[in-house]
């Protein structure tokens, strides 16, 4: 502790102990702002949706995360598994990786990168909007995706993840 005393002394701070708490309080923040919503009692910020007869109602967040990054290909019934995903560019994308997947989208595109340089599969197809996830989703048994609470549903259903 004295150490840190004396660098701040040396930087010409008078109160480092006030520095530290601003430190802390800034990390706090953060840390409650990356929370998302759930923490802060919000409507999430996405909502999983699957085709309109998928069977399920909910999944856990780990088959969700091995839906998307295809470490399962089918859904109990055994129907084909057909995730779809947002640009890397997109915030919704980036809520959904860190919420769902436990990692960035940086870290979801290397692990792409990976797979493909083994030989061992293909990302998931990155439709450009929220509505074209919707109209994939609808049109395939076996699709499920993600999009923004104010995105209009038409044949598909909210999942609940769990």
């Amino acid at each position: 502790m004295q150490r840190f005393i004396d660098i701040g002394k040396s930087a010409g701070t008078r109160h480092p102990s006030r520095r530290t708490a601003l430190l802390w309080l800034a990390l706090s923040v953060a840390w409650l702002t990356s929370a998302g919503s759930s923490a802060a009692g919000d409507a999430p910020t996405y909502r999983v949706i699957v085709h309109a007869e998928n069977p399920s109602r909910g999944v856990s967040r780990e088959f969700a995360t091995n839906a998307f990054l295809k470490r399962v290909t089918r859904w109990d019934g055994g129907e084909r598994l057909l995730p779809v995903d947002l640009p890397p560019t997109s915030p919704l994308r980036q809520r959904f990786s860190e919420a769902v997947l436990g990692r960035s989208v940086a870290a979801v595109r290397k692990y792409w990168q990976q797979q493909i340089f083994s030989g061992r599969g293909l990302p998931p197809p990155e439709l450009e909007s929220e509505q074209a996830v919707v109209s994939y989703v609808s049109k395939n048994r076996g699709g499920i995706g993600y999009v923004g609470p104010g995105v209009e549903l038409h044949g598909v259903k909210v999942l609940t993840v769990r």
